[in-house]
């Protein structure tokens, strides 16, 4: 129920703090598939081509050119890798 701007809920504090450590306590399995897929071979080689764009990018004091294609090639060899994975061990 809500009154003026304060909400009253019938959650008692305590619980309210378990409720916190718990979802605390969850790990996301899109990240760690993440985490993993980054460390194979494509993955990392279009990870290396977008340090060395951001690296040059940052050298330069004005310059048009920007790493989007950089991002989007290591974005899209991630998310490739994750699709796999994550969809078969969700069987």
């Amino acid at each position: 129920m809500v009154l003026g701007e304060e909400m009253i809920t019938n959650v008692e504090p305590d619980d309210q703090e378990e409720e916190e450590e718990v979802e605390a306590d969850l790990v996301d399995p899109l990240e760690t598939m993440r985490e993993k897929c980054v460390e194979i071979e494509h993955c990392v080689h279009t990870q290396a081509r977008l340090e060395q764009c951001a690296t040059r990018v940052n050298a330069r004091s004005s310059t048009t050119e920007d790493c989007t294609e950089e991002l989007f090639d290591f974005l899209h060899a991630r998310d490739h890798c994750v699709a796999h994975k994550l969809f078969h061990s969700a069987k």
